[in-house]
């Protein structure tokens, strides 16, 4: 049997929450030193309410976490927003402690978090490949050797010598990867960062990641993309608020993953808690249905489809943007609609509003997609909801002679129109 390289035993990590955030220091000794002595709060403006006295609130991220992770296994980690997945990664990484239990780790391990983790933004790309070889405990003559690959991998070649803090995401993203795959880490770990990329440089890098594994590397792997996860993975850890729901073989426990997503479509988006955003506009219900307001099951392949998005406005924000993305059952976006893409311009005239979006002839051939629905504005995202409904697409006919049949086929996701010809 392989070595075991990470074990996890019964790790718990516990955010306190409210006791600080006055903005300095200063002003969290002070609203500290008054809360000692039972006195008001002293940063507290004229109209607001008193909440000095509060006691800290308490979050687990995660809860009693316990796995083993073999030499050379590739490790997929699944699950919703705030599952606990980069609070994983970031224990293991030591970003920071876990609040109880213990991780143990053989050998050097190389992490690619999210966009700008480790790089220094006053350095330039070529120094900050010699500065993160050396915290890997990589001498100079090692990391030359590995220079000018790592340098072919991210393609930023005339850029090396421009400090980071100018480059784009995706350059930075990049280059990251390049470092992190390339220095010859024992154990490799990736988060969602990948998704900055574009979609022939995620194929790049799932392919650098297959070959680090295939040298007896370990590969932990966070994403939401779930054939990345089954194409890459031979085990998969199913995350649900901070605790393992499953662990096992990959096509299994993303079958249940998706499972329970389709489950969160049935709570109307009104009550729905695992929603992100700063509320300002809240979407309540998103109605789907084809032509003359049909049945959203009586769906067909080329037909019309109408998604409407109702919401309510609780604070005026500037330039809002609604959005809609169409996923299939791996978590791949097939389809994504918003009102900037058309140059459409949301006027919020009233506290509650609706938005309706057309797509005359459906593209999709049979099967259940998700709909994540979600609206931001120059100030941020202030909805976003991931599974908001579920749109089952029946056979219909996309061409005016042929009928499409995904069980006769096996058709699924897009349809392109397309010319054959000799």
């Amino acid at each position: 049997m392989s070595d075991i390289v990470i074990r996890v035993e019964n790790v718990s990590k516990r955010y306190r929450l409210g006791l600080i955030g006055g903005g300095t220091l200063h002003d969290d000794f002070e609203r500290w030193w008054a809360k000692v002595r039972g006195r008001p709060d002293p940063l507290l403006k004229i109209g607001q309410e008193d909440q000095s006295n509060r006691q800290g609130e308490y979050i687990w991220a995660l809860r009693d976490v316990s796995f083993q992770v073999q030499q050379g296994e590739v490790l997929g980690i699944i699950g919703r927003n705030g599952a606990g997945k980069s609070t994983l990664l970031k224990i293991l990484s030591r970003v920071t402690a876990p609040t109880s239990g213990q991780v143990k780790i053989k050998g050097r391990v190389a992490s690619l978090l999210e966009v700008g983790t480790g790089f220094h933004p006053e350095l330039t790309g070529r120094e900050n490949i010699y500065l993160n070889g050396a915290i890997l405990g990589m001498k100079k003559a090692e990391i030359d050797r590995k220079f000018d690959e790592i340098v072919a991998f991210a393609e930023i070649e005339k850029f090396m010598d421009t400090p980071v803090k100018r480059y784009s995401s995706g350059m930075y993203v990049r280059l990251a990867f390049a470092v992190a795959a390339h220095l010859e880490p024992e154990i490799l770990l990736v988060d969602e960062v990948l998704a900055v990329g574009d979609a022939e440089f995620q194929k790049k890098c799932l392919g650098k990641m297959k070959d680090v594994a295939g040298r007896g590397r370990t590969v932990l792997f966070v994403s939401h993309n779930m054939a990345s996860v089954e194409a890459l993975c031979s085990q998969a850890v199913l995350l649900n608020h901070g605790s393992i729901q499953q662990l096992g073989e990959t096509t299994e426990v993303i079958q249940r993953y998706l499972a329970s997503k389709a489950s969160l479509a049935v709570v109307p988006c009104y009550e729905r808690q695992d929603r992100e955003g700063d509320g300002s506009i809240l979407i309540t219900s998103l109605d789907i249905y084809g032509s003359g307001k049909n049945e959203q099951n009586g769906i067909a392949t080329g037909s019309e489809l109408n998604l409407r998005i109702n919401y309510k406005v609780n604070r005026r924000v500037r330039n809002p943007v609604f959005k809609i993305g169409i996923y299939d059952g791996f978590g791949v976006q097939l389809v994504y609609l918003s009102t900037a893409m058309v140059g459409y311009t949301v006027r919020l005239t009233a506290e509650r509003g609706s938005l309706e979006c057309k797509i005359p002839r459906l593209p999709l051939s049979p099967g259940r997609y998700s709909v994540n629905v979600a609206v931001t504005s120059k100030d941020g995202i202030a909805d976003w909801i991931e599974s908001a409904a579920l749109c089952d697409v029946k056979e219909g006919r996309f061409y005016d002679n042929s009928e499409i049949s995904w069980r006769r086929d096996g058709w699924r996701g897009l349809l392109i129109d397309h010319v054959w010809g000799p």
